[in-house]
């Protein structure tokens, strides 16, 4: 997609659609921000290929002035479809308020509403800002769960909940107001409905080879040993300053790192991590039921610190490659590091991470670019100034975390 416009997806009362946005970008001094319609109306559409056949022939719309826009009509069906981090799930508060106030749960009401907060702004929706203003939990979601937590945080959700019972319907009927589906010309929108088609025969067959791999690889190579065992990893960070080493675990899907409040505890050695292991307990990990394996293994001198290569993080001349472009990046290694950065920040709840690397960021653009290669996709354009900064930040910020021991 252009770096600076967006496909999303909006879960409204009518199914599913999408469209495109314009996250805020400033030009001549002033700030913008616009979705694919006309002044107040909002263009929406069943699928990508509908959406495709529009922006491939519209001559006059909102976004015509955007200076990414001369890119978008050259665009295919795969790069005009939402990806996972842009799919705004609008009917489906009233469900998501009914969690408990979570990381995950917060997380992605703090998604959805900032996008409605946008096309309330856009489409001139009065009604949608009186809902949102009636509660001060709805600003305070991008903060996480901290303005949650304790009596006065389980006030300030109850308060939510109960403006989402009362008045969501009015926030939904005020942007289902706006909707609208414009015709697009037959003969475009067949070609582009071959091109979805193609795309989903790829993505259910890349899934299911996938799915025979993993099988394959976990009939041949399931984990064995103590590591395995207790469901914690040793891992290698290489960076400027050395190599070190560290634990992490998953517990489910959430990452949990040796260390406490943000900071990773990481050693130059593998006896400086056994002999913290055997002598700390005041860690994240420490929680994690099979800890006290670990520990009994460290105390007793056996704790072997074996890396798997999977767990093996070299931070060290990817920015220096990512000067030279993309084909100058090593995906496996990028995609490594940005696991780690992802990983860690997650575990810190610090969502800089995941904005940095939204696709509708040109170091995301990049990133995605390089570790999921597509043929249909169009390549970053040099300079690489702003990516080189962007990972620069996101790495200094993570070697930051680290307490070396």
């Amino acid at each position: 997609m252009a770096q600076d416009i967006v496909p999303i997806e909006l879960g409204l009362t009518q199914g599913d659609v999408v469209t495109l946005w314009a996250p805020r970008w400033r030009e001549k001094g002033e700030e913008w921000e616009a979705f694919l319609g006309d002044e107040e109306d909002l263009f929406v559409f069943p699928d990508a290929a509908h959406l495709a056949a529009f922006v491939r022939t519209a001559e006059e719309h909102d976004l015509t002035d955007h200076p990414a826009w001369p890119i978008v009509p050259s665009l295919g069906v795969a790069d005009l479809s939402p990806d996972d981090n842009h799919q705004f799930d609008l009917v489906g508060v009233p469900e998501l308020i009914a969690e408990d106030p979570d990381t995950w749960t917060i997380g992605e009401l703090a998604d959805v509403i900032a996008i409605v907060r946008a096309l309330a702004d856009v489409c001139d929706l009065e009604k949608v800002h009186e809902v949102l203003d009636s509660a001060e939990g709805f600003s305070l979601l991008p903060q996480g769960t901290l303005p949650f937590s304790g009596r006065d945080g389980a006030k300030l959700w109850d308060e939510l909940s109960e403006v989402v019972s009362e008045k969501w319907d009015e926030v939904l009927d005020a942007i289902d107001s706006v909707v609208n589906t414009p015709e697009v010309p037959e003969k475009e929108l067949a070609v582009a409905q071959e091109e979805l088609t193609a795309l989903e025969e790829a993505t259910a067959a890349a899934a299911a080879d996938d799915s025979d791999e993993e099988d394959s690889d976990e009939e041949k190579a399931a984990p064995t040993g103590f590591w395995a065992e207790v469901g914690i990893d040793p891992i290698k960070i290489i960076t400027s300053a050395g190599e070190f080493y560290t634990l992490r675990c998953y517990l489910g899907d959430d990452p949990v790192f040796l260390g406490r409040r943000g900071k990773i505890e990481v050693f130059t050695s593998h006896r400086g991590l056994s002999r913290f292991v055997a002598e700390n307990d005041e860690h994240d990990l420490a929680e994690v039921e099979t800890w006290n394996d670990v520990k009994v293994k460290a105390t007793a001198g056996e704790l072997e610190v074996d890396v798997d290569e999977d767990n093996v993080y070299v931070l060290t001349g990817i920015a220096e490659d990512m000067e030279e472009g993309p084909d100058s990046l090593d995906p496996q290694q990028l995609d490594l590091a940005v696991e780690l950065f992802e990983d860690a920040a997650e575990w810190a709840e610090d969502e800089s991470v995941k904005d940095a690397l939204a696709s509708s960021e040109s170091l995301g653009w990049l990133v995605s670019f390089v570790v999921s290669p597509d043929p249909t996709r169009l390549a970053p354009s040099a300079p690489y100034d702003a990516e080189v900064a962007a990972f620069r930040e996101l790495q200094a910020k993570f070697e930051d975390r680290l307490n070396t021991n």
